[in-house]
């Protein structure tokens, strides 16, 4: 049997629950809609089912756990980013979101999200919170809907996998009304502009191969820099194939962006291009390994190609290298 009690101006609901009694904050202070929530939690209680009222979860733990779920959900890429946007928001409240190398404070700032329970979490109050960042930092429309969509997929998956129960069963980051995004044009390298970029790189033989390879079979930055030696095979096809498959490399992993193993033709003007080129032994066999012989990390690499184009005035970058493939296939 259950009843109503009311403290101050919000009604709670007193229930058994094994022979314990429990009680629960109804979030009204309305009287008639108390009087239906407490309905529905009988009805739900003598069912057997579980009662439809809001949980009380610390955020800290609902983060930790949903941080520890997409690590073994989500490509290691997407871990880093979706990571970044929850220290953002809530700041390195558990060990998860403790930032790399200790670059960042470990004090909360006012300018995150403040709540204990991530049921005291409103639409209100996430929508203050991007608003405040879009104002501060400028943000554009497509990032401030990244922060929009790792809110909408933690609560979602708080909901549906922790157990935890929102007020009214409402995800406050879905509710959130999304940016309008500008679609931006599409650039890519005409062929004289193709001839230019070699012609600029030629001081640097393996960002100039690996730009051959962005524009002539399309690959993305990261699937070219994880090319070994075994990726490569010159008898296959007309020219050879490239096969961007998944690999596990001194205990790194790494697949594909779409977690789908392919294999891309060498067209015959890459062909003429990789036969020029004599890559060198390094450890792992890495096809297009950086100056030290390793692996490019993926940004060091956007990085030194950035600074090389700069110096003679050309703005592409990977990203238009592979649209230029696209565009010109």
């Amino acid at each position: 049997m259950a009843c109503l009690w009311k403290r101050g101006k919000t009604y709670y609901a007193r229930y058994y629950v094994g022979g314990k009694q429990k009680a629960v904050c109804l979030e009204t202070g309305s009287y008639p809609i108390a009087k239906e929530k407490l309905r529905q939690l009988e009805s739900k209680s003598a069912m057997g089912l579980e009662l439809p009222l809001p949980t009380k979860t610390p955020v800290k733990e609902v983060v930790a756990a949903y941080v520890a779920h997409i690590r073994n959900a989500l490509t290691p890429n997407s871990v880093k980013v979706e990571t970044y946007y929850l220290r953002d928001m809530f700041g390195p409240i558990c060990p998860e979101l403790q930032a790399p190398r200790g670059k960042a404070s470990r004090k909360r700032k006012k300018s995150q999200i403040q709540a204990d329970f991530i049921e005291q979490i409103r639409t209100s109050d996430l929508v203050a919170f991007l608003t405040s960042r879009v104002q501060s930092r400028g943000l554009s429309p497509k990032t401030a809907n990244h922060y929009r969509g790792t809110l909408s997929r933690l609560f979602s998956w708080a909901a549906s996998q922790y157990g935890v129960h929102m007020p009214n069963n409402i995800n406050p980051g879905l509710t959130m009304e999304r940016y309008r995004e500008k679609t931006h044009p599409i650039r890519f390298l005409t062929l004289p502009q193709i001839d230019e970029e070699l012609r600029v790189l030629e001081e640097h033989p393996i960002i100039r191969i690996l730009a051959a390879v962005y524009i002539f079979a399309g690959l993305r930055r990261e699937e070219a820099l994880w090319i070994t030696r075994k990726d490569i095979d010159f008898k296959a096809g007309n020219h050879g194939v490239i096969y961007g498959q998944a690999k596990n490399v001194d205990g790194e992993f790494w697949q594909p962006k779409t977690k789908v193993n392919r294999m891309v033709p060498i067209s015959r003007t890459l062909r003429e291009h990789l036969d020029q080129y004599e890559p060198r032994i390094v450890p792992n066999d890495w096809y297009f390994p950086s100056t030290l012989g390793k692996r490019w990390d993926p940004d060091n690499f956007s990085q030194t190609l950035r600074e090389i184009n700069r110096a003679a005035g050309l703005p592409w970058s990977c990203l238009d290298f592979r649209h230029t493939f696209g565009s010109l296939l």
